[in-house]
Order: structure tokens, then C-alpha cells, then sequence
């Protein structure tokens, strides 16, 4: 259905910190032929973005500025008509981003975002997966950091081991670097809501299918020293293990019995302790209104860390997968994990939807489960590295 539409892609929130980024990215990488536009709410801000991706390849200069907003939803239907794929960088995602995917899933438009709030991605499979698969629409959340590299990281540590045996694998998370307004407002927001992102998991989990002949979680770990690696292991309440869990659900490749874990690698006891203690903190803070607003107030959106900072930053994520006897260590690694390598990992999330050739999926899709190795050979291409750091025999 989408086959004909006027773009191939189109950028929704160009005007913002990420959005602008990711702009830029594909101002230098996208392929000879790409039909793309730019699209937000402010004609003037979209027009002052285009001038800098001119500078970037002149032959930008005629690049098509769409005006759309997410409280006007007839706009974002005209958008989602005329593209192939769309994606979005307008967060916090709870607060401003359900409009354009209820669009793209009644247009049959592939949507992609860089959510990391499992409130909105829960909410969004239980209000719109079944439109989108009606209409072949891919709706693929967490085309970010969250949860890329732990996505395919897993999916690249399991194809390192036997087949059709259970399979375990612990991640471990390392990162440096900044974070942009727009992600501590997402940040921010999703602690003010844990009830109501209770509530959505619980309701979504009542009605998603699933497996009925392979068994397959996500279970917390414990706060422990690793036994893997020479840090203590930090269990990580992220998006990630839900999506890691979910690819492993669509897709026989996991095995018979899967179990995945999710951590932070932090070197020292005291600077988890410390981390742990101010994070409870302000949980609790934001639950309260005015001192939310108040801590809202402390970055501007459109904010971010400068080029040199994003150049001093980087992430690893080192899993561990062992099954068949078999063990193997592998590692997924890059540069400014928030917003260099984010606007990287969406952008050629875009491309590949719009060009490669993928599985035949629909509805509410993983990263993995959508475009798996075609992404993961655009991600290699592009610079992010996946490689094995060790592999041998498991200890009886």
C-alpha cells in the first residue's frame, strides 16, 4: 500500500535536539534517489533547520518542509499519506506522540520512534497494534538507544550459539556522555507515572499473545558482583528486557527456553549505592507537582550537549549467552550513545524499512523482529561494532 506514496521517508521533529541530528545524518548518508522531507510545527524553525542540512548538500536547498503537529490530527494524517516510513523524535512520547502513530497505523505507514517509555509502547500495542496490522503498518518503538544495541546485541550473542537449545544471556551496560532536555523530560515524566505504567503493562500482558511451545523471559537480577565480569552487576529497570523478551517471543531463533537479564556494569560499590539513593529521591519528587515543574524548569527543550562533548562520549554493552554447552562474550559498542549514535540507529532504522528486504511482519514489531540482520549489517556498516570478545566451553 505504501508504495506509492511522495516520500520515502519522512523526519517528524526535525526542530528539536535529536530530530535535528538525525537530519543531519541523513543529509550526509542517505542514498542517491531518497525522496525525504522534513516535518514539524513551526515553518520557520523546519525552513532555518533546512538551511543547515543546505550547507551540509547543497541540493537540500528544495528539501520539502512539511507543517504538522500532533494536536492537529488531520495534519498528521496528510503526513502519514504520503510516506512510506515515518520517524518521530517528539517526546516526552506519553505526552505528545500517540496522534502521529494512530495516523501512520490507519495509513499504513511504517512509524518508528526513540521512545524508551514502556507506558507509551504498551499503550500504543494495546490501542493500535491490531489497526496496524489490518493495515500492514510496522510500528517499531525504541529505535534509539533504547534498545538497539540491546536488541541486537542479544540477537547477534544467540546466533554465536547452537541451535534449538535454551539459551541464557546477561547484558551489561557501560556508557559516558551528556543527556539533551528532551531526555530528561521523558526521564522525568515516566518516574511521575509508575502507577499508570503498572496498569499499562498489566493490561497489555492480559491480552498479548504468547508462545505456546517455547518459554521465554526477562527476569530481574539481584544486585551482586558479576560473576562474569569484574564489576558488580547493577539490575537495570529499563525498556530494554521488555523488548529484548518480546523478539525472543516472535522468533524461533531464541530457542526453547530463553532467559535474558539486564545491568548496569558499575566498577565501584559506594558510587552504586550513591546512585541508588539519589534516584529514589527523585522518584519521589516528581510524584509532586510543584516540585516536578520546578525540576522540568531546569533544562529548555532543545538543549543538548555541544560536539565536543558528544565526541568525549561512548557506550559498551557486553553480553553473556551461554547454551549447548557452549559460552560466548560479545560486545556491542559506539560513541555518544544519546544523541550522535541514537540519530545514527534511526536513521538507518528509516532506511532500512524503506529499502531492504525484511520479513513480512505488521503491527507492533521490535527492531530485531522487524529488520533484524539487515539492520544489524546497516548498524556494522555504518560504524557501530559488533563483535565476539570470547567464546568456548560453559563451566559444568
Amino acid at each position: 500500500m505504501a508504495a506509492e506514496r511522495t516520500y520515502d521517508v519522512v523526519l517528524f521533529g526535525a526542530t528539536g535536539f535529536t530530530g535535528g541530528l538525525t537530519a543531519e545524518y541523513l543529509a550526509r548518508h542517505a542514498p542517491p534517489g531518497l525522496s525525504w522531507a522534513i516535518a514539524g510545527r513551526n515553518p520557520d524553525k523546519l525552513a532555518a533547520v533546512r538551511d543547515r542540512l543546505a550547507a551540509i548538500d547543497p541540493a537540500l536547498t528544495g528539501l520539502p518542509l512539511l507543517t504538522a503537529d500532533a494536536t492537529d490530527p488531520a495534519s498528521l494524517h496528510a503526513v502519514a499519506a504520503a510516506a512510506r516510513v515515518v520517524a518521530s523524535t517528539v517526546g516526552p512520547f506519553i505526552q505528545h506522540g500517540e496522534p502521529l502513530v494512530a495516523a501512520c497505523a490507519a495509513a499504513g505507514t511504517d512509524y518508528l520512534d526513540i521512545t524508551g517509555e514502556p507506558e507509551f509502547v504498551d499503550l500504543m500495542y494495546l490501542r493500535h497494534h491490531a489497526e496496524a496490522v489490518r493495515t500492514g503498518a510496522r510500528l517499531v518503538h525504541t529505535c534509539g538507544f533504547d534498545s538497539i544495541p540491546h536488541d541486537l546485541g542479544v540477537w547477534f550473542t544467540i546466533k554465536q550459539l547452537p541451535a534449538a537449545v535454551p539459551i541464557t544471556v546477561d547484558g551489561y551496560v557501560r556508557a559516558g556522555g551528556r543527556f539533551s532536555a528532551g531526555t530528561y523530560h521523558s526521564a522525568l515524566t515516566s518516574f511521575s507515572r509508575t502507577g499508570e505504567t503498572s496498569r499499562a503493562a498489566r493490561e497489555r500482558r492480559a491480552v498479548e499473545p504468547r508462545p505456546a511451545d517455547r518459554k521465554v523471559r526477562a527476569v530481574p537480577g539481584k544486585l551482586a558482583r558479576s560473576p562474569d565480569l569484574p564489576v558488580w552487576a547493577v539490575p537495570l529497570p529499563t525498556i530494554d528486557p521488555q523488548v529484548v523478551r518480546r523478539s525472543a517471543a516472535a522468533r524461533a531463533e531464541y530457542g526453547p527456553d530463553f532467559r535474558y537479564r539486564h545491568f548496569a556494569a558499575v566498577k565501584r560499590l559506594p558510587t552504586v549505592l550513591a546512585a541508588g539513593a539519589g534516584l529514589g529521591a527523585l522518584v519521589g519528587l516528581v510524584k509532586l507537582p510543584p516540585t516536578r515543574r520546578w525540576l522540568l524548569g531546569r533544562l529548555a527543550s532543545g538543549q543538548g550537549p555541544t560536539a565536543e562533548q558528544r565526541a568525549k562520549s561512548w557506550f559498551r554493552v557486553r553480553f553473556v549467552g551461554s547454551g549447548g554447552g557452549r559460552r560466548v562474550v560479545t560486545e556491542v559498542a559506539g560513541g555518544d550513545p544519546g544523541y550522535d549514535e541514537t540519530a545514527k540507529m534511526l536513521a538507518e532504522s528509516a532506511l532500512c524499512l524503506a529499502f531492504d528486504d525484511l520479513p513480512s511482519t505488521s503491527g507492533q514489531v521490535t527492531p530485531v523482529t522487524a529488520m533484524g540482520d539487515a539492520l544489524l549489517h546497516r548498524l556494522t556498516a555504518a560504524g557501530l561494532t559488533f563483535r565476539v570478545l570470547d567464546e568456548g566451553r560453559a563451566s559444568s
